[in-house]
């Protein structure tokens, strides 16, 4: 069995596409997902199953959510190792140990075209800093990432690709789940 940990975006926010974390957990149990387990109500879920290609992975989880909820849900799926290297290759712990209060993840959906990130990083983003490890961005926000503007929509309409974003306490608190 493989440990995996579901991302699903935008749902349960500002009473949008509200899912029950009970309701939710059950379903998974419905597709033969086992050792469901879920955390806060942004939709962060930890399960086993057999070992498959993440993408295919996600795909069932947004077709069941689309059936039994009616609604589209961007899903991003990751290993336990996948985890645990994003874990490890913070490069504003790793190199400047900063506040964990100020940083945050944002999972995008493919490894951006280099021309595209190019472009995106000869902006200015005020006191915010921001660092790319394949298809992860590592988030440094003095101000919070409520004043930021290196959100989920900025990455997706700057890369043309899917992005989530979770602080550290909620990436560390993962973790503690599988």
């Amino acid at each position: 069995m493989t440990t995996y940990i579901s991302l699903l975006r935008g749902i349960n926010v500002s009473g949008q596409k509200t899912i029950k974390m009970e309701a939710l957990r059950a379903e998974y149990e419905a597709l033969g997902f086992i050792s469901v387990k879920s955390y806060i109500q942004s939709g962060n879920v930890i399960f086993q199953t057999e070992k498959e290609n993440n993408l295919d992975v996600a795909q069932k989880i947004q077709t069941m959510i689309l059936q039994k909820w009616g609604f589209e849900v961007p899903v991003m799926v990751k290993t336990v190792e996948e985890w645990q290297k994003v874990l490890q290759e913070n490069p504003f712990m790793l190199e400047r140990n900063e506040d964990k209060s100020k940083l945050h993840v944002t999972f995008l959906s493919e490894v951006p075209d280099s021309k595209m990130w190019e472009k995106l990083k000869a902006g200015q983003y005020g006191a915010d800093e921001y660092s790319l490890v394949e298809k992860t961005v590592y988030l440094f926000c003095p101000n919070g990432y409520g004043n930021t503007k290196l959100t989920n929509t900025f990455f997706e309409s700057k890369l043309k690709c899917l992005a989530t974003t979770r602080n550290w306490n909620t990436m560390e608190k993962i973790a503690t789940f599988y």
